[in-house]
């Protein structure tokens, strides 16, 4: 994917050459082959035009036709990659099919070059991902910092120590540089990835695939999902309901076969108005585009329909219909009835609609068709010529959870000629249109789609979709999943922006349920009046805002102090543009939320990359654009993801924790030894630290996530007071544990205490060495099956089997060595450990009971933290007014105000454009 490059022919100077792509430079005119081509830069199109495969940046697998830049008279908009990225050839996608007009080249300039371009800005975000700023990380940095002010601290101790017992100059430097590796392990951030790459592995079967490991973690805090809806909550293909066409002003009533529509505009527009192409003799495009052209019974042709390796000449696209009565005009000549696609206006997210000028064989002169969405359609097209229903009509139909699309048309001068055509800006195509009806599709929900929003719901976790659909129809699909209960209110929330003369303004109404008839209906919402003497449900009742993309451009600008509440109640975000979803998503992440988003196009991409968690349904190459891409076609993968990221960060705690208290140990025990010039032996050492240690560490990851989400999120904090109490008072059970162990020894009356020698390698072998060793090194078994806690985030330690057995192979064989036979004189030659028993049985018990009170202390302090009224209790104490989460505040705030929202009242802001 990163590396690639080919031999490319470009014109400098009016001289053609073949030059290796990675000599391009920006300016270069890059001549495009005629057999297709990866490109190896970003380039702007300014002849001919192109059908690219650009699944590997946006993952959408549905060829886009691109087409030259325009160049309208007195235009200073400056070229940008993405508002004209229909005319930008992006890196790395693959040019299918190249057609040019009469004897011109098909031609692009080199606007980008390596990372530079949209493909390296990719894989630059792969290497060098977006600090996401998790406070885990945070604070274990400044975990280690405590870690190193206690390494100093013993650096201080040790020094004055083996001074006072005479030891060598050589002997003090090392053993206090040993300190520091003691007290901070080098191994803590290899033992913490541990449980994040068994979280990968795991969701890599599940067929979830991760680039981005660090974000495993984030999805243990996520407290909000997004959701596109086509495609993510609804299937991806569309059923084609019917049409429902104009007579004298007013809608007629639904046609389910649109073959049999009379042969005029209405027909044409659905036969032509399409990006549609044929790519090895099956007609390929957009699955809408596809659904409408199918409709019509008619017959697509073009050239090179028959010979996918042939690109020439620019032919218009043909379409024309097969039954012979619509064949032939009724005129004398008799001419075959074939409409030519001249140009297209390729579809835009930003601008809702698409648009082609065609020609009519025989006519005299060409007609503008578009189609898009309904209310933007509404607004292009002549005021006489939108029906008065168009509002009731359109709610009717999208309150179903139906997609609407809105058809238009307009004849064009005959001095239009077609080179004019072909210079001829957008936006002087499309307006004064003539409103023509609606296409009707059925978008069914996918089976699994409720199941996991009320799973999701019933862990606590928001759910918020975000499309570019009509609203009404994504507050059905919303209520049909189980986003919005049956019973809650939807607050559609309408804002208009500032005018000379007036301010900006938002108006507040209720949704209103298909069953109510007779309703008045004033710009595509019910009036205002229908709502004066209704009320807003008391606080405790949940209710939802509805917003477009239009009013949440409005509010963002204009209504700052509102903003937050729009986005704390909203939970149908409809008609947003792909960087609008963007904006949502990060907006959320200013509020404290733990932000996940799921989608499967290109209009998605942003938001994607932006949530704390992008997940991507689309299993093409664009994958790179979402740090988490899964094969299966339905969110049924968001549980999966979460849950795998609760079990990966309480891992990560737990070995966090492990490998301070780990350190913590073998810290005291080096203090302790210190004192009596002694220290740890090379192999006890060895022992404790790849045997217990790293044994432990790789497998404590090893618990799988448990089956169920529960309400309750992990901590994500390692200052928080949970978990500094139970750290603080795990070192102070392992700091009692050993010097009880230390100073019983010196109860017994076989005991003789050593006489440290200068040379501290003879000081090893002695009985209060054997018993720090001892105890230290149950003391790390201990921690670590404390600290491996199971539900409600992991599998139990007992179905971790390789860590159980690991831990009882453990503890038997440091019992061996507690109690170990004469006749096993190797472990004090090798461990250089003393032999206690079985001479001192008595003692040997005595360690062994230490070693169980310590056991069962561990345990408890960690079941007593993981208890409610644990934090009922520390409550009080940590005196906090107000919560750290934005979120919480706010929703807070909406509770305490009974009359807000104004329902059926007009809110204005401050400032006039």
């Amino acid at each position: 994917m990163v590396a690639q490059n080919s031999i490319v022919t470009v014109q400098r100077s009016n001289v053609v050459s073949e030059i290796n792509s990675r000599e391009l430079v920006p300016g270069d005119l890059l001549l495009i082959p005629p057999n297709g081509c990866m490109m190896s830069c970003d380039a702007v199109l300014v002849a001919g035009n192109c059908i690219v495969n650009e699944s590997m940046l946006t993952g959408e697998s549905v060829p886009v036709t691109k087409t030259p830049l325009p160049n309208p008279p007195g235009c200073n908009i400056p070229y940008s990659p993405d508002v004209h990225k229909r005319h930008t050839l992006f890196c790395g996608t693959q040019l299918i099919q190249t057609r040019y007009y009469g004897g011109e080249k098909v031609c692009a300039i080199v606007s980008r070059t390596g990372f530079e371009t949209a493909k390296g800005e990719l894989v630059r975000s792969i290497l060098y991902p977006k600090n996401i700023g998790f406070k885990f990380y945070k604070d274990a940095i400044r975990f280690v910092m405590v870690l190193g002010c206690l390494a100093i601290v013993g650096l201080l101790y040790s020094i004055p120590v083996l001074l006072k017992n005479n030891a060598h100059v050589k002997d003090i430097i090392y053993k206090a540089l040993d300190v520091i590796t003691i007290a901070v392990p080098p191994a803590l951030p290899a033992a913490m990835t541990v449980g994040t790459i068994y979280a990968q592995s795991r969701l890599k079967k599940a067929g979830i695939f991760c680039i981005s490991p660090q974000r495993i973690n984030m999805c243990g805090k996520l407290k909000l999902i997004c959701f596109d809806k086509t495609g993510t909550l609804t299937e991806d293909g569309l059923d084609m309901l019917g049409v429902v066409p104009l007579q004298d002003d007013h809608f007629l009533p639904l046609i389910q076969h649109a073959d049999e529509l009379p042969r005029g505009p209405f027909l044409a527009c659905m036969a032509a108005c399409h990006s549609l192409t044929i790519i090895e003799g099956q007609i390929t495009g957009d699955p809408l585009d596809l659904k409408m052209f199918e409709a019509t019974k008619w017959i697509l042709e073009e050239q090179g329909q028959d010979d996918t390796t042939k690109y020439g000449n620019m032919m218009p696209t043909v379409v024309k219909p097969t039954t012979t009565e619509t064949y032939l005009q009724p005129n004398t000549e008799q001419l075959p009835y074939e409409i030519g696609i001249v140009r297209q206006f390729p579809f835009s997210s930003n601008l809702q609609r698409m648009s082609v000028i065609t020609r009519t064989l025989g006519a005299k002169n060409m007609d503008v068709y578009v189609k898009g969405a309904p209310e933007m359609i509404a607004s292009l097209c002549n005021k006489q010529t939108v029906p008065m229903d168009f509002h009731s009509t359109l709610q009717s139909y999208t309150q179903k959870g139906l997609r609407v699309i809105a058809l238009a048309w307009r004849p064009l001068s005959q001095k239009v000629s077609w080179r004019r055509i072909q210079k001829l800006p957008r936006s002087e195509v499309e307006n004064d249109l003539t409103f023509l009806g609606l296409l009707i599709l059925q978008n069914m929900l996918k089976p699994q789609s409720t199941q996991v929003i009320n799973q999701l719901r019933e862990a606590d976790i928001r759910t918020v979709m975000v499309t570019g659909d009509n609203m009404l129809t994504a507050i059905s699909v919303a209520r049909e999943c189980g986003m919005i209960d049956p019973n809650s209110s939807v607050v559609l929330v309408t804002a208009s922006p500032s005018s000379s003369t007036s301010p900006s303004t938002i108006e507040w109404s209720y949704d209103v349920p298909p069953q109510n008839k007779g309703m008045q209906i004033e710009n595509g919402f019910p009036k205002q009046n229908l709502y004066q003497n209704q009320k807003l449900p008391a606080p405790s009742t949940n209710f939802h805002f509805a917003i477009n993309g239009k009013s949440f451009a409005v509010i963002k600008n204009h209504f700052a102090d509102v903003m937050p509440k729009i986005i704390q109640k909203g939970t149908v975000f409809s008609r947003m543009s792909p960087d609008q979803k963007r904006q949502l998503v990060e907006a959320l992440q200013e509020l404290g939320y733990g932000v996940g988003m799921c989608g499967d196009g290109a209009n998605d991409c942003g938001a994607l990359k932006s949530a704390h968690a992008g997940i991507s349904l689309s299993e093409a190459e664009a994958s790179v654009a979402s740090p988490f891409t899964s094969s299966i076609p339905n969110i049924s993968c968001v549980p999966i993801v979460i849950r795998e990221g609760r079990a990966a960060l309480v891992t990560s705690f737990g070995v966090f924790k492990y490998m301070a208290l780990y350190s913590i140990i073998q810290f005291i025990s080096v203090m302790i030894l210190y004192w009596i010039n002694s220290n740890l032996g090379d192999f006890q050492f060895l022992y404790v630290d790849l045997v217990i240690t790293t044994t432990v560490a790789i497998l404590m990851g090893y618990n799988g996530a448990y089956t169920h989400l529960v309400k309750k999120r992990p901590p994500g904090s390692l200052v928080s007071p949970i978990i500094l109490i139970s750290i603080i008072l795990q070192i102070l059970v392992q700091i009692i544990g050993q010097t009880t162990a230390y100073f019983l020894l010196f109860t017994q009356d076989w005991f003789e205490p050593l006489h440290p020698s200068q040379d501290a390698d003879e000081n090893i072998l002695c009985p209060e060495n054997t018993v720090i060793f001892i105890v230290s090194s149950f003391q790390y078994i201990i921690v670590a099956a404390a600290f491996s806690r199971g539900p409600p985030y992991r599998t139990p330690i007992w179905q971790n089997v390789w860590f159980l057995i690991s831990l009882i192979v453990l503890c038997m064989y440091t019992a061996f060595m507690l109690f170990y036979p004469n006749y096993l004189s190797f472990l004090e030659s090798f461990f250089q450990v003393y032999q206690l028993g079985p001479d001192h049985m008595k003692f040997c018990w005595i360690i062994f009971t230490v070693i169980i009170v310590n056991a069962t202390l561990t345990f408890a302090i960690e079941w007593l933290m993981g208890k409610a009224f644990i934090k009922t209790f520390i409550k009080p104490c940590r005196k906090k007014n107000a919560s750290k989460n934005i979120y919480k505040r706010i929703e807070k705030e909406i509770m305490n105000d009974p009359d807000w929202p104004p329902i059926g009242q007009v809110t204005t802001s401050n400032c006039v454009s």
